[in-house]
């Protein structure tokens, strides 16, 4: 698949003489799973999905990050799934890094680009098909809604990249921003799916801690990332798994923009066990 303006090629085959060292890595207190561990050999097909496959890159785990799940979806001209979701708990975020595909939401259609977002809620009746000639590629994000007594559910969201704004970080020239697909002031939502933007020489200023468990995927650029006492290289293809309270800082050092999609919990008191 040609590469377009978020990257997407995953699949194939390392050849025997590719060098066995790697940055992948899972600790206690983060996991990075590099591009060159996105290889055909670790796909899994899912029940009622036809002419898919799935990279799980992150699951709940016990002591570590709980809150959701986030696949590559990879869906052939024919495929898709009409019970693509067997958990009624379940919420879904997905965006569409290369293809299209048409995502069905109690009877309407809508159709999904390079760039697409859609949040759909727990428990609608949705289902997904690739009507074109090429492959689809799409990130969805899995996570149990936590419901409030008072709250109405939240609706679904169709929208695009290209519709929504880029809104610049307080006191940093618009050289750090976000792409927001959810409205961050909705409390209806308990999760967001962003897109952050670093310009060449951008920075995290400062050692992030927080509750917030975060999927980090590299859509664009390279940089070097600091998770809990490491500094790890990363470019477009990685992906990060951080658990709630993992320091992390970044640098964007070019030659391009740094850009990723981001996964995060919020909006919800802290569960007490």
């Amino acid at each position: 698949m040609t590469e377009g303006r978020y990257f997407s090629s995953v699949g194939g085959l390392p050849p025997q003489t590719q060098l066995l060292s790697s940055k992948a890595v899972f600790k206690t207190a983060y996991a990075v799973i590099p591009k060159t561990v996105m290889s055909d050999i670790v796909t899994s097909v899912l029940p009622h999905w036809e002419k898919s496959r799935a990279w799980i890159i992150s699951r709940p785990l016990s002591g570590f990050a709980e809150t959701f799940a986030q696949y590559i979806m990879e869906v052939l001209p024919g495929g898709g799934s009409a019970r693509p979701e067997p958990d009624a708990r379940a919420e879904a975020a997905i965006f569409v890094v290369a293809g299209g595909c048409t995502i069905t939401l109690d009877g309407k259609a809508h159709q999904l680009r390079e760039g697409s977002f859609a949040f759909l809620p727990a428990g609608s009746s949705w289902s997904l098909a690739n009507p074109t000639q090429g492959a689809c590629r799409f990130h969805w994000v899995r996570k149990a809604f936590k419901v409030v007594e008072g709250l109405d559910a939240p609706p679904a969201i169709f929208t695009h990249e290209d519709e929504c704004v880029l809104n610049p970080m307080p006191d940093t020239e618009g050289r750090w921003a976000t792409t927001r697909f959810i409205d961050p002031s909705d409390v209806r939502y308990d999760m967001h799916l962003n897109i952050v933007t670093f310009e060449p020489g951008a920075v995290i200023p400062f050692m992030e801690t927080h509750i917030m468990e975060h999927g980090l995927y590299v859509l664009e650029g390279r940089a070097v990332y600091r998770l809990n006492e490491d500094w790890v290289e990363v470019e477009a293809g990685d992906y990060m798994w951080l658990r709630s309270f993992c320091p992390q800082a970044c640098y964007a050092g070019g030659p391009g923009r740094f850009r990723y999609l981001l996964y995060k919990d919020v909006n919800r008191h802290a569960d007490l066990w």
